[in-house]
């Protein structure tokens, strides 16, 4: 089937997770270099090099990415630069621009740290060996004649956590970092990537044993539905089947119990602290606690729904073991939390998905669909922008609790800042914080297929398609009181 791709640096992730994927189906993977060495050489024939200067270094880049999926990830760090494949963006980050009317008052002299500006001809210059892009000049000038150009990466991260070394390299400060996958995405050069999983997977299917030794389970974020355009959500449902998969849960599923869930606790604590925030995004519960850890107990209790239908997945089945299937790179260092551990064993993307597809020769397209449990319409609208505040509000009202609910809906991450800055002010106009760090919700996660913001639009059809337009029909199946909803920080 034909592909489109976003980008050339997601078409080069999709090689290198297919190759290695074709490789383990065909029994000739291992580890040494020689093999490695072959697979970059098969990716990038020659003679001539496809996106950079030589072959030489396209790959040696391959070289690289292929061992950051056949080595463990580092510390649980999910998010890495590859320095290899840094372009060190030799650009100078603020610039005197023609607009310079040479005046007077030379502020942008006189506010330089590091007296790197010099005054020629009655026109400012900044001496880059010396700048240390502090942006003070820019600040003062009263002609805005400061240009800034951002490099892609820090210009992506909202939470300053991609920072260069003395050699113009990225660097992030896992301090910081939210896991979003923000500057992955942006990345133009794709140096900087998330750990793939994909051979933790497929290893997973292999020992098995036709789901034998344990029953394997595929958990998918609802987000799938605006990713495979060419085929209905159920084909894609089936194709995961065709893996070896034992059964295919809707991640929606545990969307619902966590309305319930939310819906319940919003009744009982809002009017104590005042407003609480949802807690189904990661990377926004992560720059909750490490930017605001004094309003760690204004985040919901509640487990996101990934862990939720996890958690009820085992209930059920003590032979399970599980896999979650999104367009979340924080989901990766969710799964690591020490109070989630053992719920969800590894997490792969969208992304990996389709080169696993695509390395296994499943064609969705012929297949016959798989139903994957059945979810509420107002469920998997968890997957965009505002979903999750309707999917509480509606089970509010249908629940008979009588709790007004004012919400926030932060469509990205510059708006979940904006909404805690407010919040730590005491100048929020509501009462509850919907936090998606990513533009559009789930369906504009870094690792998705397509970021377009028709996603939105498919979300909601598909939500259409839902057999119910009650969240709390699906407690019927699985009643949230057998199974353990609390999110326990670690900080707490």
């Amino acid at each position: 089937m034909e592909r489109n791709f976003e980008s050339n640096v997601q078409y080069i992730k999709y090689l290198v997770n297919k190759t290695v994927a074709q490789r383990f189906f065909n029994d000739e993977l291992n580890q040494a270099d020689e093999s490695i060495r072959l697979i970059a050489e098969e990716i990038i024939p020659g003679p001539k090099a496809l996106f950079r200067c030589c072959i030489y270094k396209e790959r040696h880049i391959i070289e690289d990415r292929v061992r950051l999926v056949m080595e463990p990830a580092k510390d649980n760090r999910v998010v890495n630069v590859l320095d290899s494949a840094c372009d060190a963006c030799p650009i100078d980050r603020f610039v005197i621009t023609e607009a310079c009317r040479g005046c007077l008052g030379h502020k942008c002299h006189d506010t330089c740290p590091r007296n790197a500006i010099t005054i020629v001809n009655h026109r400012a210059y900044i001496n880059q060996e010396l700048c240390i892009e502090c942006g003070r000049c820019k600040e003062v000038c009263p002609f805005n004649a400061v240009s800034e150009v951002k490099r892609p990466c820090v210009r992506a991260c909202s939470v300053g956590a991609v920072q260069m070394d003395e050699n113009r390299k990225a660097v992030i400060d896992h301090e910081k970092c939210i896991s979003c996958g923000a500057c992955i995405y942006q990345c133009p050069f794709g140096a900087i990537v998330d750990k793939s999983f994909v051979l933790d997977v497929l290893n997973l299917i292999k020992n098995s044993w036709n789901n034998t030794s344990y029953h394997l389970y595929a958990v998918v974020a609802p987000a799938v539905s605006s990713q495979f355009p060419k085929v209905s959500t159920e084909q894609v449902y089936a194709g995961i089947m065709q893996l070896g998969f034992y059964d295919v849960l809707e991640a929606a599923i545990g969307a619902d119990m966590v309305a319930a869930f939310e819906a319940k606790e919003l009744a009982q604590t809002v009017e104590e602290y005042g407003w609480k925030t949802s807690s189904c995004c990661p990377a926004f519960v992560d720059y909750v606690e490490k930017n605001y850890p004094q309003y760690i107990g204004h985040i919901s209790t509640s487990v996101s729904p990934m862990i939720a239908t996890a958690r009820a997945i085992r209930a059920k089945d003590p032979h399970a073991k599980i896999v979650f299937i999104g367009p979340c790179t924080a989901k990766k260092v969710e799964i690591k939390r020490e109070e989630l551990k053992g719920s969800v064993d590894i997490v792969i993307t969208f992304e990996e998905l389709l080169a696993i597809f695509d390395a296994r020769e499943i064609n969705l397209s012929v297949l016959e669909p798989k139903k994957a449990g059945n979810a509420s319409s107002f469920a998997r609208i968890f997957a965009r922008s505002g979903g999750v505040t309707e999917s509480v509000v509606q089970t509010l009202q249908m629940s008979g609790l009588d709790t007004e609910i004012k919400a926030v809906k932060c469509n990205g991450i510059a708006e979940c800042i904006k909404a805690m800055k407010l919040a730590s002010v005491d100048r929020l106009n509501g009462n509850f914080i919907e936090g998606m760090v990513c533009k559009h919700g789930c369906t504009g996660g870094a690792a998705s297929l397509s970021h377009e913001a028709k996603g939105v639009d498919i979300i909601n059809r598909y939500s259409k398609e839902a057999p119910t337009d009650n969240p709390l029909d699906i407690l019927a199946e699985y009643p949230i009181d057998n199974i353990n909803m609390e999110r326990l920080t670690h900080k707490e």
